[in-house]
């Protein structure tokens, strides 16, 4: 079976967004462009751990690259609080995200690998440059589907403040526990099992 690679360099929109109630949602990475939307399942988690990594990515390129990331104070980071585009047909299951820095067009390479066999991990790489090495046969994911984006510094900022947004519109945190807070009650370890 032949796999696909959805590559949007660069999208015309690219967000971290949910479908569903809070404590029943199911998130979502989101590229739009040439025509096309293309929308992949993750983890919750996966989405607070790829906005975090980002962050460092940007960090990490602007101290080893030179690369001048920042941001004109001037100008505000644009509020993308729409919702995900309609129909969100899960093109596939997220197991592996990948970053990279493109040195050369000083864009973010983020990569959403397909799981194979049921595993799902989250691939945590440092800032480096982008070889063209993409037909390397030594590559264990090769047989799998993937999204590619590449955004710029900027739109990537963006991508994170929405995808920090997105995480915490959920159930809030129990106070004394931290576990998210059920509407119809809490099951607290640190009253004993009591519900609160």
């Amino acid at each position: 079976m032949t796999h696909q690679v959805h590559a949007f360099e660069p999208p015309e929109r690219f967000v971290a967004g949910t479908v569903g109630p809070p404590g029943e949602r199911s998130f979502f990475l989101q590229a739009r462009g040439g025509g096309r939307v293309v929308s992949v399942a993750l983890e919750k988690v996966q989405v607070s751990l790829l906005a975090e990594k980002l962050e460092e990515l940007l960090t990490e390129a602007a101290r080893r690259f030179g690369v001048d990331l920042e941001l004109p104070t001037e100008e505000p980071l644009s509020s993308d609080n729409e919702p995900l585009e309609s129909p969100v047909d899960e093109e596939f299951r997220v197991g592996t995200l990948g970053l990279a820095f493109d040195v050369d067009s000083a864009t973010v390479v983020i990569e959403a690998i397909a799981a194979g066999e049921g595993e799902l991990e989250v691939d945590e790489a440092e800032a480096e440059a982008v070889e063209d090495d993409e037909d390397d046969d030594d590559e264990p994911d090769d047989d799998l589907d993937r999204l590619r984006v590449r955004l710029t510094p900027q739109a990537t900022r963006e991508f994170i403040s929405r995808a920090k947004r997105v995480v915490a519109a959920g159930r809030p945190p129990c106070p004394l526990c931290g576990q998210p807070l059920d509407p119809r009650g809490h099951l607290c370890p640190r009253h004993n099992g009591y519900h609160r």
